[in-house]
């Protein structure tokens, strides 16, 4: 008899296909927890962005920001503002998107490899969110940064963008989460990423515009594949809740646009 055969640890098949993943333990502290197994993907999908994520990996370190310090410094103090202010409002929602969007989503998994893609989708947010402190950190002073962090929580309309999609975060309803997520993943910060893009077709901080352009490849990743899932769970839904994740779908993009427009206008106010 082998050490296997002996040991009182080993699982029938039975127990092995009863297990669950770690997330699982909050529901059932009694159920069997089971490692991931890259071995045996349910779906190909997990992997496909997964590899895609992973491939796409970088740093803000590696990006040359101080090249930008010439055009900075050419900038009028308004200019210098709202591009602050703009990345202040991208930094609030990649900081909810890595601490409570991205994670949320877990418990609402269907596979261990889904769990392991929101982990890593997670992490990127946070990189991201770090990057724009890397662009304060190169080009602005002390006192600029702690105004922009000032005025990012006093300000009721990006407070309000955020709640707005973060109220579905904490609700009850998995594929709720879902469109919220991608619809922050793209509306929202998709939006803040119009301003250093215009300036680099000025020939101004473009080194910023390639950062920005790092992030945007990968918001493409984050929001296509909470879509995905989405698309995948509605297959599977009744024509009643098909119906009202489709009017919630409409209305909350909807609620989101006029925030944005409202948002965007008030930082842009006093460039025009």
């Amino acid at each position: 008899m082998t050490i296997a055969e002996s040991s009182p640890l080993t699982a029938s098949h039975g127990a092995v296909s009863a297990a669950r993943t770690p997330p699982a333990y909050r529901h059932d502290p009694q159920v069997r927890l089971r490692p991931i197994n890259w071995n045996r993907v349910q779906d190909d999908k997990d992997l496909e962005v997964w590899n895609r994520l992973t491939a796409n990996f970088w740093l803000p370190e590696k990006v040359p920001l101080s090249n930008d310090i010439p055009a900075w410094q050419r900038m009028s103090q308004t200019e210098q503002t709202l591009v602050m202010r703009v990345f202040t409002g991208l930094t609030m929602l990649d900081t909810v998107q890595a601490t409570v969007g991205e994670i949320c989503q877990i418990a609402d998994a269907q596979t261990e490899h889904e769990e392991a893609v929101y982990t890593n989708i997670a992490f990127m947010q946070s990189v991201h969110a770090r990057s724009y402190s890397s662009v304060f950190s190169t080009l602005c002073t002390t006192p600029q940064i702690d105004e922009a962090y000032d005025w990012a929580i006093a300000n009721d309309l990006l407070q309000e963008r955020c709640k707005h999609v973060m109220q579905h975060y904490v609700s009850d309803d998995p594929m709720k989460r879902k469109v919220a997520s991608t619809l922050l993943s793209s509306l929202l910060l998709y939006a803040g990423f119009y301003l250093p893009l215009h300036l680099s077709t000025h020939a101004t901080m473009t080194n910023t515009a390639d950062m920005v352009r790092l992030i945007l490849r990968d918001k493409a990743v984050h929001g296509y594949y909470s879509g995905y899932k989405y698309q995948q769970a509605l297959k599977k839904a009744s024509t009643a809740r098909q119906q009202e994740m489709h009017d919630f779908t409409h209305a909350l993009l909807a609620d989101l646009y006029q925030l944005e427009l409202d948002y965007s206008g008030s930082c842009t106010s006093r460039w025009a």
